[in-house]
């Protein structure tokens, strides 16, 4: 089965995709549901839709998969390379390259689709949540009856819960109410996602306040709610917002420099997940991020229980507990300093074949480079692996993909296997590998010989 192209640029959003079913052009496979109006179902493969992203992408990564696995067994080779293990090896390669690439534009295509409709659902949880404290509030009323800090609260969510709407509105391309934690790497932000957690909490503080103050009618009554706004009686919860706010603008600071002097490397991902605040970018989970996000959580509850049982001042958050943020902050910070590294070379040795006999490295000759950091966190898709390149004196060499079933042999985050090109003079040649992500390891020289 063929995988079609989306169509592009003055076709109605509501025409599918070239069809899967042996070529059969343009237009609607057989079988394919459309609702009324032309609209997409979860069975089209075309790019206007998230059923249709998703679905593509899913059957480019199915075929992909499955002609990988051909490869690594030995199967689906030409007649033409099958007599040379070099020039199988490198078509192979660029087959296998090429399929990626049209995976890796699938995957992006869903993953755009996913961000465009991502402001519907966070919209939707906004306003959930406001029926959510509309519920609570009325349960926790029974007996105890309907009081003004219970109108004040409710209050401030629907003065909230519009404005961030219209923010939602506003960044419909971009993740909706969430654009302002989506990264530069679009994946979710740990600690922008914390400072935002923080300030959103200070700002319904707030509100709640006013609308305290502004039903308030003795003079006795809004003296105390303004002087609940007091330094002494907030002084931890501002504490802790100025501190989460400047760890979110120093960590982006940070990472941005660490960047650009190439000692991190930084994948782009898909989209952005929920899982992002708790890992890194390959996935794996974070002890600096879990903490950070776990800590502040218990402090954020804490707070909103203050400030509940005490509607008429800022939540006083203990000293001890605000400590305990700002230490978690600070894990979080020295984390961020500590991750990545610059790739490097260790050692380039000569390629031995079992029965070769040992010898010096000579042209055409395939050489093992031994070192770190190859391979970025979060490319480890075959798209980003075809982009390595190692640079063999003036020739620059794609670094070959080698299947095996279930993944690849080469290249690995340690390991590459490149040939010498014909190209490269006999002498002292340096060799050097730019990654997935552009960063450049150190050079190494080798000896080549005639």
């Amino acid at each position: 089965m063929a995988v079609g192209e989306a169509r592009q640029g003055g076709v109605d959003a509501g025409a599918c995709a070239e069809g899967y079913s042996g070529g059969r052009g343009r237009g609607y496979p057989a079988g394919h549901p459309v609702g009324s109006g032309g609209g997409h179902q979860g069975g089209c493969a075309c790019g206007d839709c998230p059923h249709g992203a998703r679905e593509g992408h899913r059957r480019a990564m199915a075929a992909f998969l499955r002609r990988r696995d051909e490869f690594a067994a030995g199967q689906g080779l030409p007649a033409s390379v099958a007599h040379s293990a070099s020039a199988s090896r490198q078509w192979v390669s660029e087959a296998l390259a090429q399929s990626a690439e049209h995976v890796a534009e699938r995957r992006r295509a869903e993953g755009l689709a996913w961000l465009t409709g991502l402001w519907r659902r966070t919209t939707a949880v906004v306003w959930a949540a406001v029926v959510l404290l509309l519920l609570g509030q009325a349960l926790t009323a029974v007996g105890a009856g309907w009081t003004a800090a219970r109108t004040a609260g409710l209050a401030a969510a629907l003065i909230a819960a519009p404005a961030l709407t219209a923010a939602s509105w506003f960044h419909r391309a971009k993740g909706g109410v969430l654009a302002p934690v989506i990264g530069e790497d679009n994946r979710l932000s740990t600690s922008r996602t914390v400072a935002a957690a923080w300030v959103l909490f200070v700002a319904y503080a707030v509100l709640v306040l006013a609308g305290r103050l502004a039903a308030a009618s003795r003079g006795r009554e809004r003296d105390a709610l303004i002087a609940g706004l007091d330094l002494a009686r907030g002084a931890g919860v501002v504490t802790v917002l100025a501190v989460v706010c400047g760890i979110a603008v120093l960590v982006r600071r940070v990472v941005g420099l660490r960047v650009l002097g190439q000692r991190l490397q930084k994948i782009r991902a898909d989209r952005p997940r929920a899982a992002d605040l708790l890992t890194d970018d390959a996935g794996r989970g974070t002890f600096a991020d879990i903490q950070y996000v776990v800590i502040s959580g218990v402090a954020l509850v804490f707070a909103a229980v203050r400030l509940a049982r005490r509607p008429e001042q800022l939540p006083d958050l203990p000293w001890g507990l605000a400590l305990v943020v700002l230490v978690s902050a600070a894990t979080y910070l020295a984390g961020k300093y500590a991750e990545g590294g610059r790739p490097v070379i260790l050692s380039v040795v000569r390629a031995r074949e079992a029965g070769d006999l040992d010898g010096p490295i000579r042209t055409g000759d395939d050489i093992e480079i031994r070192g770190a950091g190859f391979v970025p966190p979060g490319a480890q898709g075959a798209d980003r692996l075809a982009r390595m390149v190692v640079r063999v004196g003036a020739v620059h060499v794609h670094v070959p993909l080698v299947p095996v079933p279930g993944g690849f042999r080469n290249p690995t985050d340690t390991l590459l296997t490149v040939p010498v090109p014909a190209d490269v003079e006999p002498g002292r040649v340096e060799v050097q590998v730019v990654t997935a992500a552009g960063v450049e390891t150190n050079r190494y020289t080798v000896d080549v010989t005639e």
